[in-house]
């Protein structure tokens, strides 16, 4: 075998891996979770943050026109409002029938009905508002927008769907479900190394004062100052530990040996920062992210080579 037949078969069989499809339908019922729990969040305050300035808490048109400056094709809810408008339909009637929508679409998403459809409005409405609230992004939005649009070009219905179980259809090819599972799973990798590698560049982190502002800003000051003096001596170390986790992880979430520690360590991090900021959309999104990229293999049913074969050489 020449040397470029080696590293063809490398990268062939590094980029499409052999793979079952429980990563699949763990990342459709979280992001399907995580964004009925962000609707719901905002449901008392829907109208007001994306309502017109003449009735809005801040008016979309200020984040809308920062948007406007970065890309004038990018999704915003005043899309919805002129066709609505053009329907003869209230803004404050637009914004009402928009936010069902979107909880509708994430709950056909999390029990598997309509996938492909549910993912397709779920990430353009979900786009829509965080573009009409660039004021109050931040990386929960960023994250659970990556996660739809993956989910929106990955092979659905995944088999523990209802899709896949009233439709009967044929097994989606296990090498294509690999390479979308492994470009989630390189992506993950490099915002996790440069997001440590822009911490470690600094003196924040190695000293403990970052951790110390994450954790008495407002409003995610969950912990009382008090407590966090008297464990003060632990911040420079748990600062540490957070940078060598994040570069780290690129190198020891692929080892079998060292991905459980790595995982399980990755979660307990992304844990914390739900019980001590407060930052549950966020944790729950990496937790989800995490889960399909690299822990599906681990709790999941492990994939036979058996139906491997029979989804690629169907009985005819």
């Amino acid at each position: 075998m020449t040397a470029w037949r080696r590293v063809t078969k490398c990268l062939t069989e590094f980029f499409f891996p052999l793979e079952s499809d429980v990563w699949l339908a763990c990342l459709r019922v979280g992001l399907g979770l995580q964004v009925v729990f962000y609707a719901l969040s905002l449901r008392g305050d829907w109208k007001d943050i994306f309502g017109s300035s003449a009735n809005g808490l801040v008016g979309r048109e200020i984040a809308e026109a920062i948007l406007a400056t970065d890309s004038a094709f990018a999704p915003r809810i005043s899309w919805l409002t002129t066709l609505g408008s053009e329907a003869g339909l209230s803004e404050e009637m637009v914004l009402s029938v928009t936010w069902w929508l979107l909880v509708l679409a994430d709950t056909l998403l999390s029990i598997g009905l309509v996938c492909r459809g549910a993912a397709i409005a779920a990430w353009f409405i979900h786009l829509c508002a965080v573009g009409s609230g660039e004021l109050l992004l931040y990386g929960a939005d960023s994250f659970t927008s990556i996660g739809l649009f993956y989910l929106m070009l990955a092979p659905l219905p995944d088999s523990h769907s209802l899709d896949a179980r009233w439709r009967r259809d044929r097994a989606n090819d296990p090498r294509l479900l690999g390479l979308f599972r492994r470009v989630l799973q390189l992506h993950l990798c490099l915002v996790y190394f440069f997001g440590g590698l822009a911490k470690i560049l600094g003196t924040g982190w190695w000293n403990g004062a970052s951790v110390w502002r994450a954790l008495t800003r407002p409003p995610f000051n969950v912990i009382s100052p008090d407590i966090l003096v008297f464990w003060r001596y632990l911040l420079p170390p748990a600062g540490i530990f957070i940078c060598v986790l994040e570069i780290g992880y690129l190198f020891f979430i692929w080892p079998k040996r060292t991905r459980l520690v790595w995982l399980t360590c990755m979660l307990g991090v992304h844990f914390a920062i739900a019980v001590t900021m407060g930052m549950y959309l966020f944790s729950f999104i990496m937790i989800v992210l995490n889960v399909a990229a690299f822990g599906a293999g681990l709790i999941g049913v492990p994939f036979r080579r058996r139906q491997t074969v029979t989804s690629i050489h169907p009985a005819v």
